[in-house]
């Protein structure tokens, strides 16, 4: 990777080292059922606490083993890992299967941020160092309770969640298909690639045109797309994505899809337009990948996802905690190519 690769790896660590350890500003989604239910949120959830809400926490962390993993050598590696030895200690997964487990917390973090959390499990399987190797076994039954909270709700979903934000099942359904691939999870993928068909198979002509709405940072349509590539052979992916996207150009235009404006990035909100300018080029990297080589969409999909790619890594300041603590995690999965084939 080039000094400039290196140095923008290093902007992500940074800004994801400022907030896994920084407890306030926090907003918790916390059911409580009394008085004894009332802590810090070091306390309830020990592991994933910083980063302003769970979720961002738990991505904060993934960011910190994706770059230690892929650049051990980088300046920023030995803060990346120390951060992750304080975090993932067994007393601190064992205090989080509690409160995951607790009453009233059937929907707690489902399905956003599990997904996050069994990419963060998949990250360290494939680390081979020994010190991962000690935090996966950690982390282990709190990757099972993840797992299994998706796999008890999965058959129940009867219809697909299409939102923008963190409800959305189509980039949740991404992320722990690739988990189950890498954590040799036979029976979860095969409900997941299930469930991905029965909800998503029959779609046809989704209207890319009514996107974005004002506050998203995930692609109701592209996000599809992009789990569906997952699950269709290159053929049958090709045929349905004419059904699905009809509007993907046959030329190397990338008017079709602009990238979003984003109009303040100190409000929390409107500052997830600069994350769904950096999904969006993800996924449409992730759509290029499922197609045919001779796909006559392949050079209007590219210069998309190249115009989202630089739109939305010009966002990933750190100006604002309201972007800067989880757009990092973001970008990094873009950069890094998560959740391509391999080459």
């Amino acid at each position: 990777m080039s000094d400039e690769g290196i140095d923008a790896l290093g902007r992500f660590a940074a800004l994801a080292l400022e907030c896994v350890h920084k407890e306030y500003p926090n907003k918790i989604a916390h059911v409580m059922q009394g008085d004894e239910d009332i802590a810090p949120p070091r306390e309830l959830t020990p592991a994933f606490f910083g980063c302003y809400d769970w979720h961002s926490s738990v991505h904060g962390h993934w960011l910190l083993a994706r770059l230690a993993r892929v650049s051990p050598d980088a300046a920023f590696a030995p803060a990346a890992r120390a951060a992750l030895e304080r975090s993932l200690s067994a007393a601190n997964i064992e205090r989080e299967v509690e409160y995951l487990a607790g009453d009233g917390r059937v929907s707690f973090e489902r399905p956003y941020g599990l997904a996050w959390l069994l990419q963060l499990a998949a990250e360290l399987r494939e680390w081979d160092a020994a010190a991962a190797r000690e935090w996966s076994r950690n982390l282990e039954p709190l990757e099972s309770a993840a797992a299994a909270r998706i796999s008890e709700w999965l058959p129940k979903l009867a219809y697909p969640i299409r939102a923008g934000e963190h409800s959305q099942s189509a980039f949740a359904f991404g992320l722990i298909l690739d988990w189950a691939r890498i954590a040799g999870d036979g029976e979860t993928e095969e409900l997941l690639s299930e469930t991905a068909r029965r909800l998503y198979a029959g779609d046809r002509d989704c209207p890319l045109s009514y996107e974005p709405s004002g506050q998203d940072f995930l692609s109701p349509c592209l996000a599809e797309a992009d789990l569906m590539r997952r699950v269709l052979g290159p053929a049958e992916y090709a045929d349905w994505l004419e059904s699905f996207l009809p509007g993907i150009p046959p030329d190397d235009s990338s008017v079709w899809l602009v990238p979003a404006i984003v109009t303040d990035r100190s409000d929390p909100k409107l500052a997830h337009l600069d994350g769904l300018n950096l999904s969006r080029a993800w996924m449409l990297e992730g759509i290029l990948s499922g197609l045919p080589a001779e796909d006559p969409r392949l050079p209007s999909l590219r210069s998309a996802a190249d115009q989202h790619r630089r739109r939305g890594l010009e966002g990933v300041t750190g100006e604002f905690y309201e972007g800067g603590h989880w757009l990092g995690s973001f970008a990094t999965y873009l950069v890094t190519g998560r959740g391509l084939p391999a080459p």
